[in-house]
C-alpha cells in the first residue's frame, strides 16, 4: 500500500465528511485547514505503513508531552516556531518591507506582569556565584532615529540553566532575572545581570526522547530573551545567543539567527555585550500588539534587594 490509498473516492469522501465540507454552518477557512491537516497524517501513514499500535503510541506521547509541560517546547524543537518566524519574514519581503533586528522565536517561558524598572536596573534578586552581565544598546527606528518611549522585556536563565517560575529546585525568587525596563530619554537601555548559562532539554522527558529517536541533541547555548514593544513601532520578538557558546550554532531549538550572535567582551569576572535593536514601523495598532499565545501570567512580586 503506498499514498495513493489516500486519493481513493472512499478515503477523500472520509475526509470531506470529517472536514464537513458539505455542511452549511461552521468556518470555511477552519473546514479546508482541517481537512488538509488530516490528509496529510493520512498520507505519512500509508507511505510509512505506520502500524495501529504506532498510531496510539504517537497519541500517548503527545498526551504525557502536554501533561508535563512539554509541547511549547517541542514547538521550537521540530522546527515550527522557527519556521513561523521563516513565514512571517518571507511575508515582509514579499509586502517590500525594511528588515529591521530579526525575529526569533520566544520560546515557552516568559511569564506575563515582570516588574518595570528604569534602564540600568539590575535583573538578579538572587545569590548567584557567577560572572556579572552588562549589557547596553540603542532602540533604533527605521529612519535612524532613537526610540525613545517603550519597554524592553528582558528574561534569561540563571547559571545552572533554570528559569524563575519553572525552576525544578523552587529556590528561585519570582521575576529573578525577569525586569520591564523602560526606554531612557536617548533611546538607549542598559542592565545587569549575573550571566546564564545554556541548558538542555529535561532528561527522560518527551522532548529528550524525540530528539534521542531523531539521533540529534537537546541543548540551547546561554542566550538572552526580549520583547520590545514601543508606541508606533511593530512589536519584536528575538533573543541573543552567546556568540562563543558551544552550541552557538547548533541550538536544537533553532533560535540561532545571523546578527543575534554577539560575542561577550569577558573581563575577569564580568562580561559585557553591547546590541542595538532596529524596530520596523507598525502599519496599525495590531502590529504593536503580542501574540495572542497563552503565557504564565503571576502577580508581581515585591522588590528584593538585588545580590
Amino acid at each position: 500500500m503506498d499514498a495513493t490509498f489516500v486519493q481513493t473516492p472512499e478515503i477523500q469522501a472520509l475526509l470531506d465528511r470529517v472536514a464537513g465540507v458539505e455542511s452549511t454552518g461552521g468556518d470555511q477557512r477552519m473546514k479546508g485547514i482541517i481537512r488538509d491537516l488530516i490528509e496529510g497524517l493520512m498520507v505519512v501513514i500509508a507511505r510509512y505503513d505506520v502500524s495501529e499500535d504506532e498510531v496510539w503510541n504517537a497519541v500517548t506521547y503527545l498526551q504525557g508531552a502536554a501533561a508535563a509541560g512539554e509541547l511549547g517546547l517541542l514547538m521550537p524543537g521540530v522546527g515550527l516556531e522557527h519556521f513561523l518566524d521563516l513565514f512571517m519574514d518571507a511575508k515582509d519581503a514579499e509586502a517590500g518591507l525594511v528588515p529591521g533586528t530579526p525575529r526569533t522565536i520566544e520560546g515557552p517561558l516568559y511569564v506575563e506582569g515582570a516588574p518595570i524598572v528604569n534602564s540600568g536596573a539590575n535583573l538578579t534578586s538572587d545569590a548567584d556565584d557567577t560572572d556579572t552581565l552588562y549589557m547596553t544598546g540603542r532602540l533604533i527606528g527605521p529612519d535612524g532615529e532613537a526610540v525613545t518611549d517603550g519597554l524592553v522585556h528582558v528574561w534569561h536563565a540563571d547559571s545552572r540553566g533554570f528559569y524563575s517560575h519553572f525552576d525544578p529546585t523552587h529556590e528561585q525568587t519570582p521575576f529573578n532575572n525577569r525586569r520591564r525596563l523602560k526606554i531612557a530619554a536617548d533611546g538607549t537601555y542598559a542592565f545587569q545581570s549575573k550571566m546564564p548559562s545554556g541548558y538542555s532539554v529535561p532528561p527522560g522527558g518527551a522532548s529528550d526522547r524525540l530528539m534521542k529517536a531523531l539521533g540529534r541533541h537537546g541543548n540551547r547555548p546561554a542566550h538572552v530573551h526580549f520583547f520590545i514593544e514601543a508606541p508606533g513601532y511593530r512589536q519584536l520578538t528575538t533573543q541573543i545567543n552567546f556568540g562563543d557558546d558551544p552550541f552557538a550554532a547548533d541550538d536544537f531549538a533553532f533560535g540561532t539567527r545571523e546578527g543575534l550572535l554577539p560575542v561577550p567582551n569577558r573581563q575577569g569576572d564580568s562580561a559585557h555585550i553591547a546590541f542595538d535593536f532596529h524596530l520596523q514601523r507598525s502599519g496599525d495598532e495590531g502590529d504593536e500588539q503580542f501574540s495572542t499565545r497563552k503565557r504564565l501570567a503571576v502577580e508581581p512580586a515585591p522588590e528584593k534587594e538585588p545580590a
